[in-house]
């Protein structure tokens, strides 16, 4: 009896995964990548090569900036995949935390790549200009997390793990909510993140009423294979209209990543494969790891069986994936 295929999801990271540097490996290595940054520089009207790997003006860390670098790299690293493995692994599905959601909508053919590069550079915009307050990453899970976000008027932001919680709020608010934590649970850690506002929380309302427009204007082709939403934790349903909605209430409600997670083991997935982005204190691509490696093995280790990773971020993870396929 023949072994049934494997099961395979390509998957992205968001925000935090960029770096100064991030794609110089794979630009100079490979013809295909230093023309898809060619068109994202054509699209976008500025020197994508340049602001990733040099990052002379501090942009990188910018919203509107980080979103069009990171979908970008997502890409470089797909397509250098697929040029590299003899037999490049097929997914049966896609899925992104928060931005990575366009690349997933890429792989799965339901967006271009163009489209999805303004869609991003855009959110990103509005997001930075009209999103205001900050974020923390709780150790603790929803049930814990919900009722002092409200206390202190923060909102849920993201649900990482079962005891790892992302909440957004101003400045104030977010120090007052750690206080409380720290008297009432003092194993438990409020950890600041480094961004422009308190994304997927009430604070992106403004971003996302301006942000509809720009979805309306860009078509959505139905799907090759299916996508995770980050909004519903679940997959997304065909029709542009239900795609294009589902990523306005991103915008403003929490990424349910573990929805995403569980949806993707209870659909069957044996493989996750991570493209882009890389965190860590290393200088150069050689020196990060994965973004979204941690989450994902730490919450399918009781799985039976449990699915296995293979991340794609740099050249050297890139030749070891192309000869495992």
């Amino acid at each position: 009896m023949s072994e049934s295929p494997q099961r395979v999801i390509f998957v992205f990271p968001g925000q935090g995964s960029q770096y100064p540097g991030i794609g110089s490996d794979l630009h100079r290595q490979f013809a295909s990548v230093r023309r898809l940054y060619q068109q994202a520089s054509d699209i976008l009207g500025y020197d994508m090569a340049r602001l990733s790997f040099q990052d002379p003006d501090g942009h990188i860390d910018l919203t509107r900036y980080t979103q069009p670098v990171l979908l970008t790299h997502h890409m470089a690293c797909l397509t250098a995949y697929r040029e590299t493995a003899d037999q490049p692994l097929q997914p049966v599905a896609a899925a992104g935390h928060s931005l990575g959601e366009y690349s997933a909508l890429v792989t799965a053919g339901a967006l271009g790549f163009e489209d999805a590069l303004r869609l991003v550079a855009r959110r990103g915009e509005l997001m930075g200009e009209y999103g205001e307050g900050e974020m923390a990453a709780l150790t603790v899970d929803l049930e814990t997390a919900r009722p002092l976000a409200d206390k202190h008027f923060c909102g849920i932001a993201g649900l990482n793990l079962p005891d790892q919680t992302v909440v957004g709020g101003a400045g104030a608010d977010l120090d007052a909510l750690a206080t409380e934590m720290a008297e009432r649970m003092p194993k438990k850690r409020a950890i600041r993140l480094k961004t422009e506002g308190a994304f997927h929380t009430y604070y992106m309302v403004a971003a996302a009423r301006r942000f509809r427009q720009d979805l309306e204007a860009v078509d959505f082709a139905t799907p090759r294979i299916r996508v995770l939403s980050n909004y519903t934790g679940g997959f997304h349903q065909e029709d542009a209209a239900s795609i294009r909605s589902r990523l306005f209430f991103q915008l403003f409600h929490p990424v349910n990543w573990i929805g995403c997670l569980q949806s993707a083991v209870d659909d069957g997935i044996d493989l996750f494969v991570e493209f882009g982005g890389g965190i860590g204190s290393g200088e150069g691509p050689a020196e990060k790891r994965p973004n979204l490696e941690g989450i994902i093995r730490k919450f399918v280790r009781r799985a039976k069986p449990r699915p296995g990773y293979l991340p794609v971020i740099n050249l050297e993870t890139l030749q070891s994936a192309a000869g495992s396929g």
